[in-house]
């Protein structure tokens, strides 16, 4: 019993999460501004390559546009998680490993969400 009553009195432990690659809030936001440069760098060598139909100017617009997306983001792990996405995707559509299909998915116009519940989906012909 004398074990019981140990365990019942300990305190909880708390987790402290390690940070991925960024220690402090500065040290995250110099790696997501360094990253922003290195896409707005490399707009032009994408549009040029990849042969796009687009301007450099929009795809310039295109790049702000996801970064804004995610402004709002505070916690470090994710923002150091957000930066080793972006870093991926920005090593393959430089080295032409994305196809001009895989780079024109991000100009898509965004479409309407699809209707979730039955009477929307019956007038509108779905089986």
């Amino acid at each position: 019993m004398a074990h019981i009553a140990s365990v019942a009195k300990s305190l909880p432990v708390n987790k402290v999460a390690k940070p991925l690659l960024s220690v402090s809030n500065n040290e995250a936001r110099r790696r997501v501004l360094n990253l922003y440069r290195s896409w707005w760098r490399e707009i032009p060598h994408t549009v040029e390559s990849h042969a796009l139909d687009i301007s450099v100017k929009q795809g310039r617009s295109k790049v702000r546009e996801v970064f804004e997306q995610n402004r709002n983001v505070n916690d470090i792990r994710v923002i150091d998680m957000l930066v080793i996405k972006g870093t991926m995707e920005l090593e393959e559509t430089h080295k032409m490993w994305k196809q001009k299909t895989h780079v024109l998915r991000y100009f898509k116009h965004n479409e309407a969400p699809k209707q979730r519940d039955f009477m929307s989906r019956f007038h509108q012909g779905y089986d």
